[in-house]
């Protein structure tokens, strides 16, 4: 996928520039940069992952790209309590499907979030994983964990056909 490809799948659910936003498991930024492009220099965002040169090839496209948005980089394990102001968004792009066990992880995102904040996921849709996709987490399921997580709202943003596994899709949550 292409950086607008990224943008387009998450544009729908960011209300506007600005904001602090968490992104988790960010890897080497594919969605961070996307964001970036989207909160503009106003907005601040929480980059994490446990993969510190990931992270380091990550800064140094943002400091190329969008060099005006504040960005923390955070070397940590998402799945551990972190110390985070409350967020006004979370971003979980293709993560989840790495743990077996997404509830304690999803009632922790929803803990940083202010009132009415956002969690946007993206996520392959589909049933049964590989060894890429261990645990994979398809829209009904997102529905369903979204609910039990607390989140009030939630909706299908956009899919889009996948190289690799069939659809990859995004949606968004409010709390």
């Amino acid at each position: 996928m292409e950086h607008t490809d990224h943008v387009n799948l998450i544009r729908r659910g960011i209300p506007g520039t600005g904001g602090v936003w968490a992104d988790f498991g960010s890897g080497s930024g594919a969605f961070t940069l996307a964001l970036a492009d989207l909160i503009q220099p106003g907005g601040v965002i929480f980059s994490i992952d446990k993969d510190g040169t990931a992270l380091q090839a990550q800064e140094k496209q943002m400091r190329a790209r969008f060099p005006a948005v504040q960005v923390h980089y955070v070397n940590a394990d998402y799945t551990q309590p972190l110390k985070l102001p409350p967020l006004d968004g979370v971003l979980a792009a293709n993560t989840l499907h790495f743990l077996r066990d997404k509830e304690p992880v999803l009632n922790l995102f929803a803990s940083c979030l202010k009132p009415a904040g956002r969690m946007i996921l993206v996520e392959y849709n589909i049933q049964h994983g590989n060894f890429a996709v261990p645990y994979p987490l398809p829209y009904t399921d997102w529905e369903r964990l979204a609910n039990q997580a607390g989140f009030a709202v939630t909706q299908l943003l956009a899919t889009r056909p996948s190289r690799f596994l069939r659809e990859i899709y995004s949606a968004f949550s409010i709390k």
